[in-house]
This record gives C-alpha cells, structure tokens and sequence, in this order.
C-alpha cells in the first residue's frame, strides 16, 4: 500500500510517500525565513505560502520517490488541530487528490501523530503508556491504552511550553525558533542563577494541568526580582534557570500520571521533545522506558501523518467528503 501524508497545520508544509511501513520520499517547505522577522508565526502569511508551495512540493516529492500519482492507493492527511487557514489548504489539496483519483481518504490528529510514529521508530513499543506531546502549540499528557482507546489527562491551561520558549526568546532577542536558542545556552549557565515560580495546580481535574504565562513573565519583565544573590546574571545562567522550572514542571506531572496510571512506559513527542534537557530528565526516571522520535521526526513533518493514516485506514477508517477542519483540542477525555 503507497499511501500519501500531508502536513500543513502550522507553518510546515510537509508531504511524504509511505510504501508498507518504510517511507520512500519526505519533503518540507519551510517557512520560518518568513516568520523569522515576527518572531513567531503570522497564520496568514503561513496559509498563503502553503498555497504557493502545493504543487512544486507534491512534484517534488513524486520525483523523489520515483513515483506517479497515479500509483498513490489512499491519501492521509492532518485536519486537526492547527490554524484554520493552514489545515484548509492541506485537507482541500488532499481531499481533491483523493477523490480524482478514486482513492480511500482518511484525515489525522496531529498532535497523536506527534506520539504514534514512535510506534514505528520503536517495533517494540507496547501498549499500555503515558504519552507527551510538548510543541510550540501544544503541552498534552495522555493515557494510552490502544489506538482507539487514548484519554488525555493533563493540558496548559495558558501557554504551550514551546510557545512559552519563544517569548523568552523573543523577549531577550535570542531569534526564532526560541527552543533550541535556550537550549543551547541552558548548557553554558547556572541553573540556580534564578528562582523562578513554579506554578502548582494540584486541585480537583487540574491534577496533571500545567501553566507557563507566570514562568514566562517572570522570565521576561520580573527578571531582576527572582535573581539569586552570589550567582551570575548572564543569558546563559538566565535560560538555564528558565529551562530549569519550564521542564520541571512537566516533569512533575509526568511522574505523578505514570505513579497514578501505575504505567511503565513513557512517549514523548512534539518539537520540544528534541529539547537536551527534557530527554535527560526523562531517561533519569527510575523504572521507566522513555521512547521518543529522532530529531528529524520531532518537529512538523508528513511522516508521522502517512504512519498514523496507515494505522487508521488498515483499522478500516475513512472520512467522507464533507469533513472540515477543527483548529482545537476542545476537552478532555476520550
């Protein structure tokens, strides 16, 4: 089965060709010299640009494969969630091949994509497990017992960790994508230079919720206030502070839902989970078996979308037609 995986949620366009259960052609068209200037992602431009990109991306990915469409079996593709304008662009482009060339079509969560291609990374991988997804849009725990069966547990109630990452970036001019600018930083600094709060939200359905718009202020315009005496205050020691609380925050609730769920398995995925700090605490946790993705599946990519539309279809789904996009996660529960 050749099945084909769009990707346009944010400010990716991505489209890759999946043969049985080994891809045989990837291709991105990235936008971030575009947004770069913003220090964050304008969903107009980002919308416009995936119109623009469409074609030459679905050619050169056809090229790269060694393909035609015509050999394309069914076709996958995000719908959920993302910015409105984005979605529209790749689900309309994917249901329109589809349907001319009288194939099964089928639509995907991103943010479980996020965590089900570890499925195919790690063979192993086995359920029951705690599953992460820390992206720039998106901080989600969940308790996975099967394909159909996924309840999500724990959410931010304000900003997505990455998103969190960014405004500090862009707060202390640091570029964009902030992540990986902190990171890197973070490993030259002093960790204790700063105490920053540490939000707590351990009542009633908050149990495994967090909230980063405290760090991020914090972080940004009350710097000077939570300083440590006797320390450094340069950048370095600031992100390493920073990154410090912002990780172990997550961290608390994971170990807590892998404690209440008594699970022993955890999986990351998202942008974030390419984060070094995150990793090395998620591998300090004793008992458990961390999986997450190579760096090159992390952020927004079609490979994970072809993956899970795989699953889905072989499970006998499909959607119609007339589905739409949803630009959120609305609730929680299954």
């Amino acid at each position: 089965m050749l099945i084909l995986g769009v990707e346009s949620s944010c400010d990716e366009l991505a489209m890759a060709l999946l043969r049985d259960e080994q891809i045989i052609g990837s291709v991105i068209a990235s936008q971030v010299t575009h947004h770069q200037p913003f220090a964050g992602v304008v969903p107009e431009v980002a919308s416009r640009l995936h119109m623009e990109y469409l074609t030459p991306t679905f050619k050169e990915l056809l090229q790269q494969a060694g393909v035609s469409a015509s050999e394309i079996d069914a076709v996958s593709c995000t719908n959920r969630p993302g910015l409105v304008g984005s979605l529209l662009v790749g689900l309309c482009f994917a249901k329109s091949l589809a349907w001319s060339l009288g194939k099964p079509f089928v639509t995907v969560d991103h943010v479980m994509a996020h965590w089900y291609v570890n499925h195919f990374v790690h063979p192993s991988l086995a359920f029951p497990y705690l599953a992460v997804v820390a992206s720039g849009g998106h901080t989600l725990l969940f308790h996975v017992k099967s394909l159909d069966d996924v309840q999500m547990i724990g959410r931010t109630i304000d900003d997505a960790i990455g998103e969190c990452y960014d405004k500090v970036a862009k707060f202390h001019h640091l570029g964009y994508p902030g992540g990986p600018m902190i990171d890197a930083l973070a490993a030259k600094g002093d960790e204790k230079a700063y105490l920053f709060p540490h939000a707590n939200l351990y009542k009633g359905e908050h149990n495994y919720d967090v909230s980063y718009s405290g760090l991020k202020n914090a972080a940004t315009n009350q710097v000077q206030q939570f300083h440590q005496s006797g320390h450094g205050q340069g950048i370095e020691d600031l992100c390493a502070s920073f990154q410090r609380v912002a990780v172990g925050m997550l961290m608390l609730r994971i170990k807590k839902a892998l404690s209440d769920f008594k699970l022993s398995s955890l999986v990351i995925g998202g942008g974030v989970c390419a984060n070094q700090y995150l990793r090395a605490q998620a591998h300090s946790l004793s008992g458990i078996n961390v999986y997450y993705p190579p760096m090159s599946l992390c952020g927004d990519n079609a490979q994970m979308i072809a993956f899970l539309g795989r699953a889905l279809l072989l499970a006998g789904c499909r959607d119609g037609w007339d589905i739409g996009v949803v630009n959120r996660i609305v609730r929680k529960g299954n």
